[in-house]
Order: structure tokens, then sequence, then C-alpha cells
């Protein structure tokens, strides 16, 4: 018995630049028509016996603007960056540089108060782990790019600081395949596409 889940990174909320640690923002404008862009690739996900989200507005608009209807689960929030909620990469690294450097060199590290990379990472995989396995099952969650970025590391088993070196844009799709601590990445044909993951 297996199950399918597919993870699609949600719309941004600003431009790439401004992202924030822990961002609550809605959708702007251009993430509305991007999500418009990606809609037929994506719509046909909405199969899926079981869609969630990440908590966060952009999340749930994402996977309401597809139609989904998600249903948010606490466990896919973005990681608890503590005090450095709401802030910029570029203005905590010129307040706090040396606790930025613990912070991207030791997964166990939590100099903002929140949650550590390998906490994160941790949380990810113990709900991926304990989704109900059926034979064939699918299951969609729209979730933050961060959380997409844990949900790998934890599937592949690979090590914590390969999470750095993972570029996940908003709006792609990646899908997992296995259960309860045994995933494989699945990558889908240029023909494939969507629909068949």
């Amino acid at each position: 018995m297996h199950l399918r889940v597919s993870l699609i990174a949600a719309a941004r909320s600003g431009s790439l630049l401004a992202e924030r640690f822990d961002d609550d923002r809605p959708l702007d404008q251009a993430a509305w028509h991007e999500v418009q862009l990606a809609a037929p690739t994506l719509v046909p996900l909405g199969v899926a016996e079981l869609r969630y989200c990440s908590p966060t507005p952009r999340s749930r608009t994402t996977g309401d603007a597809l139609g989904f209807a998600p249903l948010a689960q606490p466990a896919l929030r973005d990681c608890d960056m503590g005090r450095w909620r709401g802030l910029t990469l570029a203005d905590v690294t010129a307040r706090e540089p040396a606790a930025v450097d613990a912070w991207l060199s030791d997964p166990r590290s939590a100099p903002h108060g929140g949650e550590s990379l390998l906490a994160f990472i941790s949380r990810i995989g113990g709900w991926l782990d304990t989704r109900p396995v059926g034979d064939g099952s699918r299951i969609l969650a729209v979730a933050e790019p961060a959380v997409v970025r844990a949900a790998l590391v934890y599937a592949l088993k690979a090590p914590p600081s390969t999470y750095w070196n993972i570029d996940v844009r908003p709006l792609s799709t990646v899908t997992l395949t296995g259960y309860g601590g045994r995933w494989n990445l699945r990558i889908a044909t240029e023909g494939e596409g969507a629909a068949a993951l």
C-alpha cells in the first residue's frame, strides 16, 4: 500500500527580494495573475482525496483560488522564526550577522528563539509519516516553499544542510510516493504533466 502526496508551493505574497520570515501577508496582484496562469496545470491535482494547506493566508488563498477548498493543517505551518518573524534576511543580517551565520551553519541552532531547522524538518516529516495510507490514495497540500523544501529533505533522508540547496519557486509542484518513512521523489515527464501526479 502506498500513497501519493503532491505538494504545491503557495503563490508569492510580494517580490522575492522582499520575502519575509514567517510571512503572513496575503497574495499580491502579481501572485493572483500567476495563479490564473498556472491554474490549467495545477487544477487537475484537485482530484486528490485529501486536500490540505498551510495555515498561512497565501497558502489558503492559493488553494481556494485553484478550487481545492483545502483544510488548513497547523503541522504544515512555516518554520517558527521567533523574533525574526516579519523581517527580511537582509534586515536580520544587518542586525545580527553572527546569529545568521550560526543559523545557516548549524541545523540545531535557533538564535531567533523559534524553531531550529532540524526541528522544522522533523515536524514536516512527522506530518508526512502520519498521513492515512490507502493503496493509491492521493493527497494534495498547498504550502509555503520552506515547507516543501523541508518535506524533500525529510523524504530523501538528506542531511539537513541540503535544505539550503533546494530552490522551490512559487506554484511549483513536487510529488512524493510511499508511506510512513519510506518516500520516493517522483518527477513527471514532460508529457505527463500535473494531471498524472
